[in-house]
């Protein structure tokens, strides 16, 4: 199959890094760059923010999670009591690090909040802090934000709402629409840092970030940027929030046990857990990283995007829509499925979704012998907009450290899960060779992204 991908053009090699392997099977895979392309049309990793639980630290972030530590907790946000479900993976006690001033502090939904701490923190890693001489140096107008949301400033949205059913029209906020609008946070990080280049919203549900980072990459490959600011960001854990999830039947009711709460692939999944934060990247062309003598941290090889065209909540109970899009994925990045050895699943803990994601994957890798799948959700919760945001994190991570964080919850596993190492409990070591990170959204919006080592 390999061979005739090769031979046809619908795949490409990597170069030889002899230094790095892993066993597939009985196929030795060597970790790699892919084949030459355009410096303008590689795009790479330069900095990397987020916001989750576990605080504003990607280092700290993954170190918890290799440590296996839940996030989830009983919300103390507003009292939940009378809720069904009454935790979630909620931040407390954020700290925007003084990179928001104090009177937008107090105006902003935390949504906006996490956007500019995570993006801001990104372009700090990369170098581009505005105090730092290179980001003086930049083309502001081939520079771009695209860091959506799934459902925006949901908090001002909900008291907007409730001032005019209680108090009237006249006690609306001036902030309640541009506040509440999926676009702002990038348009917010735009105005602060006078990135001119592309600049929108991408707003489809857990999908949300995977869909940015597809297009994010093609307005650098296309010429028409050479950095993007990309990510999702979300701040659902709120009355409004929970109480609607709630009333689609899709969360999890183990208030007794909230860090056992979600559990992929087990038998015993009663439905997802609500988590929230942002996970951001800087994305730049190879040739323009270079140029400015930039850190590279990964590279992102590719990503295709689909739809299940099926059902409002429940994806395909066959996969189809989701192994098509791991197919396009690979063919955009130009690896043969063998060079994969680590897939971030979306793994949500529902039903129906956990199940249908395992067939697609064994669709596509029919040998699964040295396949290994986590899911991060196990220990966060599930950030919607923001997921696939921070769960590439964990990738980029994972790519970087050379471990795996476990999949916690794995007890009782169901039958169609078995033959792929779900990473259960422990973390494990793994010399990553190609990541593929899925997210899938309501709507039936499917997303898969491919990272990998970077290799000049």
């Amino acid at each position: 199959m390999a061979t005739q991908q090769l031979l046809s053009g619908k795949a490409r090699p990597f170069a030889a890094r002899p230094a790095r392997s892993s066993r597939l099977g009985s196929v030795v895979v060597r970790a790699a760059a892919p084949a030459q392309r355009d410096p303008s049309k590689r795009v790479v990793i330069t900095g990397i923010g987020c916001c989750t639980v576990f605080g504003n630290d990607p280092d700290t972030f993954y170190n918890r999670l290799l440590a296996g530590e839940s996030g989830i907790s009983n919300i103390d946000r507003f009292d939940a009591s009378e809720f069904p479900t009454r935790f979630g993976g909620q931040i407390k006690n954020f700290d925007d690090e003084g990179l928001i001033d104090k009177k937008s502090a107090r105006r902003y939904d935390d949504c906006l909040k996490y956007t500019m701490v995570a993006g801001k923190k990104a372009l700090a890693q990369a170098g581009l802090a505005k105090e730092q001489d290179a980001y003086n140096k930049l083309d502001k107008t081939r520079c771009g934000v695209l860091v959506g949301s799934g459902m925006g400033g949901l908090t001002v949205f909900q008291d907007g709402v409730a001032n005019l059913v209680e108090k009237g029209y006249k006690k609306i906020s001036p902030f309640f629409i541009p506040y509440a609008i999926t676009n702002m946070g990038g348009a917010l990080l735009a105005i602060e840092t006078g990135f001119m280049g592309p600049n929108y919203s991408i707003s489809t549900a857990c999908a949300t970030a995977n869909y940015a980072y597809v297009s994010a990459a093609n307005h650098i490959r296309n010429g028409e940027a050479d950095l993007m600011v990309v990510g999702g960001s979300e701040a659902p854990i709120i009355p409004v929030g929970l109480g609607g999830f709630v009333a689609c039947r899709a969360l999890s009711t183990r208030n007794d046990e909230p860090q056992k709460a979600s559990r992929p692939w087990d038998v015993d999944r009663d439905g997802f857990v609500m988590g929230e934060g942002a996970g951001v990247f800087v994305f730049e062309s190879l040739e323009h990283a270079q140029a400015r003598g930039a850190t590279i941290i990964a590279e992102y090889l590719g990503g295709a995007v689909t739809c299940d065209a099926h059902h409002m909540t429940d994806p395909r109970a066959d996969g189809l829509g989701v192994s098509t899009c791991i197919e396009l994925a690979l063919k955009d990045a130009r690896v043969d499925r063998d060079q994969i050895n680590y897939i971030n699943a979306h793994a949500t803990s529902t039903l129906v979704g956990d199940v249908a994601e395992v067939k697609a994957i064994k669709k596509v890798f029919t040998n699964t012998s040295g396949l290994k799948m986590n899911a991060t959700k196990s220990l966060i919760g599930h950030c919607l907009g923001a997921a696939a945001g921070i769960e590439a994190v964990a990738v980029v991570k994972a790519i970087q450290t050379g471990w795996l964080h476990p999949t916690l919850n794995q007890h009782n596993l169901v039958d169609e899960v078995a033959g792929i190492d779900t990473v259960p409990n422990e973390k494990k070591q793994l010399d990553v060779t190609a990541a593929i990170s899925n997210s899938f959204g309501f709507g039936g919006h499917n997303s898969a992204v491919v990272f990998a080592p970077f290799k000049a």
